[in-house]
């Protein structure tokens, strides 16, 4: 696949504009945490209209479609997220929508698949991640958005950046979930244009952290994927598109073990009363870790989305690694 090209800070611009209808201005508030080794904020985009920041990428590539070539159904290939955007920016449009999942999606992303009115088709892990890598399915129709690579998905994306360095103009640093490198290369291309210099890392789980493996290795290179209750992130690889994009973007990577993880989902609900899905948790996880080069702070954690299913939570808010 040809690589993603810079996306410029005009196009995001442009793109807010688009789902300004749709998406909300997401909160950012400081998280007080006793012996963090700097100050932390979190951007809640679990608490857009679907539970994740995904809908401001699918709103917005739907909105640069050809509404001649989306008439006939519009799909992707999601763990569950994405899946949501999509199919509500499909229904508000009036266009059908399907979505290839891996068959670990959680119940809880499938049952707000179908509340929005779109069709799950579950495949193996292997083979779903194969759709990504394939931008499509060959027994699928209708118009694919890729929930990662497509440059209109980014540009919305983007749009978070924007929001976090207009309301927090001191951000010294800014950690984001890596699942495929559609919202940190977006939130790189915003932060980059408006205050060059602070540093934007991605933050990965134990259990797949492939964009670690790339950067220590010089390309991307295939890792092995151990499934875990952090669904929204983790791979066998850095898509071939994205890898000249995000490491030239990103500074690096932080990799936390899912207890990290599940240690921070339970303060945040304990203290902020936010539900925090595993992506989420692991951006906020690896700041509290603390980042290379950066002493004091702010730093802002994206908490991406909410959708973690009930039963795991009370697993965590109990005090168990699910």
């Amino acid at each position: 696949m040809k690589p993603v090209g810079p996306i410029g800070v005009e196009t995001i611009r442009a793109a807010r504009s688009r789902i300004a209808d749709s998406a909300i201005r997401s909160p950012l508030l400081p998280l007080d945490v006793p012996g963090a080794p700097a100050e932390v904020w979190v951007k809640l985009e679990c608490l857009q209209p679907i539970g994740s920041f995904k809908l401001r990428g699918a709103t917005n590539a739907l909105a640069l479609a050809d509404p001649a070539v989306i008439a006939r159904g519009v799909y992707t290939g999601s763990a569950g997220n994405m899946a949501q955007g999509l199919a509500l920016a499909a229904r508000r449009l009036g266009v059908p929508c399907r979505v290839v999942v891996p068959d670990t999606a959680p119940r809880n992303k499938l049952e707000a698949i179908a509340r929005l009115g779109a069709a799950a088709v579950p495949l193996p892990f292997d083979e779903w991640w194969e759709v990504l890598c394939d931008h499509g399915h060959p027994n699928e129709e209708g118009h694919f958005v890729h929930p990662v690579s497509d440059p209109g998905v980014i540009a919305g994306n983007g749009t978070v950046g924007l929001e976090i360095v207009e309301e927090l103009p001191d951000v010294s640093a800014i950690v984001v979930p890596y699942g495929g490198g559609g919202l940190s290369c977006g939130i790189a291309a915003a932060v980059g244009a408006v205050r060059p210099g602070v540093p934007v890392f991605a933050a990965e789980i134990e259990t797949a952290a492939p964009f670690a493996a790339a950067l220590h290795a010089g390309c991307p290179v295939r890792i092995r994927h151990t499934h875990s209750f952090v669904d929204g992130i983790g791979s066998t690889r850095v898509l071939d598109e994205m890898w000249p994009l995000a490491s030239v973007s990103l500074t690096g990577s932080r990799v936390v073990s899912v207890k990290e993880a599940c240690a921070a989902i339970r303060m945040l609900f304990e203290r902020g009363r936010v539900v925090a899905e595993g992506a989420g948790g692991t951006a906020v996880a690896a700041a509290l870790k603390g980042l290379p080069g950066i002493d004091e702070g702010p730093i802002v954690a994206v908490v991406s989305g909410g959708n973690i299913d009930a039963a795991v939570l009370r697993m965590i808010v109990e005090g168990y690694v699910p």
